[in-house]
């Protein structure tokens, strides 16, 4: 999870360092995302998610009757209006970086030429399915998306505070039932698979809608919770008791917040009072008011 870390931008403070870094990833992704796509997924005839995997199965459909359609311009063209739409429910900046990842990786498809590094066609699977994940994970720590399908899942878990990756993958499955009804069920059969492992990629990295229970023993309840409230759009609730040991008295300041605050919440705790007693688990289920930042 630390090098997964690597590619947060929530932390830098000046704007103009905050968005360079994220520039300089999300061409990563696309650069990594062109490189599984010819490397892993085209030597064994596999179908991406999203809208890049529409843009191939409209250019694999097309070719069939003698008129390719060129996966980049597919790629623009499903892209750009979903980009539209969704520019002023999500954020500006989002939808800037998600533009720029989309647009560089229909060039990079027609600049680049990756040879194939697998002739096992399990092995492209596998290890395709997990940088195809890698891809959209780098993306969305960055603050940006690989476009399509990636901005109806933010903006859905926006307003329901909750992942929706499996639904995304259900509409992946649907595309690729549509590609085994053309081209064959084995390798609609490897795609699954394929989604799935980026999917379950997706889901194990990429925690922005996870929430865990923060709970704090502090001799300085006070403190600590105005230190909260002025950092952070959360409130607290506080326990008073005594020490099972020591007799002393002490506070039980508890809070629901994000997994994505974590870090810098402890660390503020902390500066407050260097002696408390931090600890964290995660709520499988919440139910009720929850502020979750959002995506700027």
């Amino acid at each position: 999870m630390i090098m997964i870390n690597i590619f947060d931008t929530t932390t830098i403070k000046n704007k103009q360092t905050r968005l360079a870094f994220s520039i300089f990833w999300i061409g990563v992704s696309s650069l990594l995302q062109t490189f599984t796509i010819q490397s892993f997924m085209d030597p064994s005839n596999l179908l991406s998610s999203g809208f890049t995997g529409l843009a191939i199965l409209i250019n694999k459909i097309t070719t069939l009757f003698g008129v390719p359609f060129s996966v980049s311009l597919g790629i623009l063209c499903l892209n750009i209006p979903a980009a539209l739409l969704c520019c002023k429910h999500i954020s500006k900046r989002f939808t800037l970086l998600s533009c720029i990842q989309f647009s560089l990786t229909s060039v990079l498809l027609d600049v680049c030429h990756f040879q194939p590094i697998f002739d096992d066609l399990f092995l492209n699977v596998i290890f395709g399915g997990f940088l195809y994940g890698l891809v959209v994970v780098i993306a969305l720590r960055t603050e940006g998306s690989t476009g399509g399908t990636d901005f109806i899942a933010l903006y859905i878990s926006d307003k329901l505070h909750k992942s929706i990756w499996d639904q995304v993958f259900i509409f992946n499955v649907c595309i690729i039932v549509i590609f085994g009804f053309f081209f064959g069920w084995e390798y609609a059969g490897y795609s699954i698979v394929f989604q799935f492992i980026s999917t379950k990629t997706i889901s194990y990295f990429y925690h922005r809608y996870a929430q865990i229970m923060v709970e704090v023993t502090t001799s300085k309840p006070k403190a600590v919770s105005e230190a909260f409230k002025t950092n952070f759009r959360h409130g607290m609730s506080i326990v008073n008791g005594q020490g099972g040991y020591s007799g002393k008295p002490f506070s039980l300041c508890k809070t629901i917040v994000s997994s994505y605050e974590e870090k810098p919440i402890i660390d503020c705790l902390h500066q407050v009072d260097p002696d408390a007693i931090v600890y964290t688990h995660k709520i499988d289920n919440f139910y009720g008011r929850f502020y979750q930042k959002p995506i700027e």
